[in-house]
């Protein structure tokens, strides 16, 4: 009777350490379920210094700590959105391309050149100015300069931006073949990377000409910057694009927040841009001027 009783008493004592065994393995796969639903979500945004990185950064931290807070609202989990700002125009499009940067807004002659590279990038949305998708750039000359056409740049010194650049080189080039004027035309042309430094090089009498964006040329003459536009011409506004690797459910938030109408106001007064849906025959347009600029 006590072998019996022993017997019981061990196997009853078998069975409540596998039940605590058991316990324990499901409270530690529900603590670890909870911490994986919790989990930090953290992207990279990515772009390059058109203009000072300084400037670059605070033209877009707000709205990216916008973009955190409604997507841990929408994801239900901590979202952080760090920056990574590159010197060259071809180092981020490179980043995007090999998929070290998850969210990126470029020019579109960067878009068109990372599409190349890597055809499984996403355009999430693009920026609007004044609800449309095209914005201004301009050709300019010192504000005392006698040159009141582009046929007159013949013979003369031009600055364009970046080589990747929409505004600061291919379209530029494509309003200087338009008036008869090629590589050869010019008595010399430099790269001079970002927009502001176009600006500054022609008010500084070191070119003729050069092409940069609107909004650069309004802040540089606001400055005391000597500058005036010799001729201005169209461009497409900035996509903002997602790599090939990032997580479809992530994609589609980012562009539901960038959409929503509900937003609209609040991402005005913090980015002065508005979004709209795009895709990629919106950039048809660059790739014409890209093709063209290879006559320069």
């Amino acid at each position: 009777m006590k072998q019996t009783e022993s017997s019981v008493s061990s196997a009853a004592l078998k069975c409540r350490r596998i039940c605590g065994t058991v316990l324990l393995i499901a409270l530690m796969l529900l603590t670890i379920g909870l911490s994986e639903a919790r989990a930090e979500i953290s992207l990279t945004f990515g772009t390059y210094a058109a203009d000072k990185p300084t400037e670059t950064v605070r033209q877009y931290r707000p709205f990216l700590a916008f973009l955190e807070e409604r997507l841990s609202q929408r994801l239900g989990k901590p979202v952080t959105i760090k920056m990574s700002i590159s010197k060259q125009y071809v180092e981020a499009v490179r980043q995007l391309a090999e998929g070290k940067i998850d969210l990126a807004r470029f020019g579109p002659a960067s878009y068109v050149r990372a599409k190349q590279l890597n055809p499984g990038i996403r355009i999430v949305a693009i920026e609007t100015k004044k609800g449309k998708k095209r914005f201004t750039g301009v050709i300019v000359v010192h504000r005392d300069s006698p040159i009141q056409s582009l046929e007159e740049l013949a013979g003369l010194t031009f600055a364009f931006g970046d080589q990747l650049s929409t505004t600061g080189r291919y379209l530029a080039q494509a309003q200087l073949l338009g008036a008869g004027i090629t590589s050869v035309d010019l008595r010399g042309f430099s790269y001079l990377g970002r927009h502001d430094l176009v600006g500054e090089a022609v008010g500084a009498r070191k070119f003729a000409a050069g092409a940069l964006k609107q909004s650069t040329f309004r802040t540089l003459v606001a400055k005391g910057v000597p500058i005036r536009v010799l001729v201005s011409f169209e461009n497409v506004t900035n996509p903002w694009l997602a790599s090939a690797d990032l997580d479809l459910e992530i994609l589609q938030a980012i562009r539901d927040v960038m959409l929503a109408p509900q937003n609209v106001e609040i991402i005005r007064n913090i980015s002065n841009n508005g979004f709209l849906p795009s895709d990629d025959a919106d950039f048809n347009l660059i790739r014409e001027a890209i093709e063209q600029s290879r006559s320069f």
